[in-house]
């Protein structure tokens, strides 16, 4: 958990009167200061930047209380003192000279900070991709790239919960855009808050020719086909195993299943979350123009005064035949069909069809068996050599190589790797036998090689 290991007074500078300055200081260090620095700053250089940052604010901006200094010089030490003491920086010394760096567990905290402070928007099409992408890397080579599967599994779990922040962001900011009573102030808070926060991004290619989610078929397609296929899954679950994300096949294949069952079941269950956004979007833009058609009152003495010049324009038969030709027809107005609001369509239900049971064939589960069965018979282990060579020695102390049986294809897959008894497994079996080269040759029928000797070390 971050709040167990994060200091008590850490969220002090945060929650005191001089925040939004502290705040503004923090993210001004993480980024501009520190930046992409490997090694940590000097103190000196650190006070300098928080008094040329701390120069373009008032005192009381800065101060907490009374006591907080107002000479610039003594102004930094004591915001400089505020973070040190709260738990934001770390200050040590290297070979006499101090140096000031962020504290680990607080640079996890201000980077989530930064991330926020960058804004909310989020490309839709690049989540997709990048689910996408994983996905088909990991199922067209499970050997290697097993930990893509894990990623995409990871970028859509982030994608989701983006899309559900995306639709309280804009509840949140409906509610206060109906609060408003001034509608100048309304207005500018939907097209700068609602539109450039959340609209004028790529929210609107979902209803355009390139819309992101035409990747989604692709990676429904690609996790259900991984899914009914039992020797990817294998191939995948023994990539895992491999790379320790988990402690036996099995628990990897659940791994696997569980990874791929989750993309499957985000991304066929997306309607839900758009149709949400959808409606909030399509709800505020009736509002919106609502109060534009209203917002102008009609005015009586400007339509008295348009009828009467239209009375007295008729009445002057004389003037019309002077009068020059009207640019504009009365009979095709000037806004047409095109021009009038139109309500924004629901877009139709995606289809799909359910996952089937997913029944494990026999002959691949013998021929996996058959595998793994295979594997185990030409391994050679230190305790199989061993008992090998036990099983040849008895109650002698040594035994020369011309001198063991090779009765079948176990025994000679040990027997073929005894001349390197001692070097063997980083030579750990070097202690229990010592291996000696002797005159002669071993020829069995099975091995064709020069003879050696193999000694118990007592």
């Amino acid at each position: 958990m971050l709040f167990t290991r994060l200091s008590d007074d850490l969220f002090r500078p945060l929650a005191s009167p001089s925040r939004a300055f502290n705040a503004v200081l923090l993210l001004h260090l993480h980024t501009r200061v520190f930046g992409d620095t490997a090694e940590p700053l000097r103190k000196t250089e650190l006070l300098a930047a928080i008094g040329d940052f701390s120069a373009d604010f008032a005192q009381g901006e800065i101060a907490d209380d009374e006591t907080t200094p107002v000479d610039p010089i003594e102004r930094r030490s004591a915001v400089y003192r505020r973070l040190l003491d709260a738990g934001w920086l770390v200050e040590r010394r290297e070979r006499y000279v101090p140096v000031v760096d962020f504290d680990p567990e607080a640079r996890i905290l201000i980077e989530e900070l930064a991330r926020l402070d960058r804004g909310e928007t989020r490309s839709y099409g690049g989540a997709v991709l990048d689910v996408l992408g994983s996905l088909e890397s990991a199922i067209a080579n499970p050997a290697d790239r097993s930990e893509a599967l894990v990623n995409a599994a990871k970028s859509s779990r982030a994608f989701l919960s983006h899309l559900r922040t995306l639709a309280g962001s804009m509840r949140k900011i409906e509610a206060r855009i109906l609060a408003q009573e001034d509608q100048r102030a309304a207005f500018r808070l939907y097209f700068d808050e609602f539109v450039a926060r959340h609209i004028v991004s790529d929210y609107r290619t979902l209803h355009t020719r390139l819309n992101p989610f035409r990747f989604r078929s692709g990676i429904v397609r690609e996790a259900g086909r991984a899914l009914r296929d039992p020797l990817t899954l294998r191939a995948l679950a023994e990539a895992g195993l491999r790379e320790g994300r988990a402690p036996d096949v099995e628990a990897a294949e659940r791994a696997v299943r569980a990874d791929l069952a989750e993309i499957l079941a985000i991304f066929e269950g997306l309607d839900r979350h758009l149709d949400a956004v959808a409606d909030i979007v399509a709800r505020l833009e009736r509002r919106i123009a609502a109060a534009l058609r209203y917002m102008d009152h009609r005015d009586s003495d400007r339509i008295e005064r348009t009828a009467a010049a239209l009375r007295a324009v008729a009445g002057a038969d004389d003037a019309l035949e002077d009068m020059p030709a009207p640019g504009v027809s009365l009979l095709r107005p000037p806004i047409g069909p095109a021009q009038l609001y139109a309500p924004r369509f629901k877009r139709p239900p995606m289809d799909f069809e359910p996952l089937p049971e997913i029944f494990l064939d026999p002959v691949i589960e013998a021929f996996i068996a058959a595998k793994d069965a295979f594997r185990h018979r030409v391994a050679v282990t230190p305790d199989r050599m061993s008992d090998f060579v036990e099983e040849r020695l008895g109650r002698k102390g040594t035994l020369r190589g011309s001198q063991i049986p090779i009765t079948d294809v176990d025994a000679f897959v040990v027997f073929q790797r005894l001349r390197e008894i001692d070097v063997l497994f980083d030579g750990s079996l070097g202690s229990r036998y010592r291996l000696a080269r002797v005159e002669g040759r071993v020829a069995n029928g099975w091995l064709d090689c020069p003879d050696f000797l193999i000694e118990r070390v007592r």
